[in-house]
């Protein structure tokens, strides 16, 4: 995928990689490299660290909210599942779409991460050129495609 000439560097998406195995974290740099990707791609390697991060957003003079997150389910601590539920009822954070990375296909797994308001849900590839596949697949629709809300609180009309 070629970089939208529509994102500039500095307005590059912020993906927030929530993943403790460290060649999981590997093979998603080098897919997001190898892809052409636009984002950046940072990465909290728990459930808890995540939270930090995000709590500590651009409102409170901290590091800007991701404009995305992938998400697995099978973390220390704090499980994704666990981590999905509290983002969605916090009403600052319950705008950022969150996509679950798993290994599992578990049709429990992808009811559950539904059922908390999960925007999608992904199988990690077995393979490095379906990674690629997948991260450009995801950016274009996601970045060039979606429209996505800006703000950091949104509320529905009433």
């Amino acid at each position: 995928m070629q970089a939208d000439s529509r994102i500039s560097d500095a307005a590059a998406p912020e993906i927030l990689l929530v993943e403790d195995n460290h060649g999981d974290v590997l093979l998603a740099r080098r897919a997001f490299k190898d892809a052409g990707a636009v984002s950046h791609l940072s990465v909290a390697s728990s459930a808890e660290q995540a939270l930090a991060r995000l709590q500590g957003n651009e409102a409170q003079g901290g590091e800007a909210a991701p404009d995305m997150i992938l998400l697995d389910l099978n973390l220390p601590g704090m499980s994704g599942h666990e981590l999905l539920k509290f983002l969605k009822q916090d009403e600052e954070l319950r705008r950022i779409p969150v996509m679950v990375l798993s290994s599992s296909s578990a049709p429990m797994d992808i009811l559950k991460s539904y059922a908390l308001y999960a925007n999608g849900y992904l199988v990690k590839p077995a393979h490095a050129y379906d990674y690629i596949g997948l991260v450009a697949a995801m950016e274009q629709f996601w970045f060039e495609f979606a429209m996505l809300p800006t703000a950091p609180a949104m509320r529905p009309p009433s």
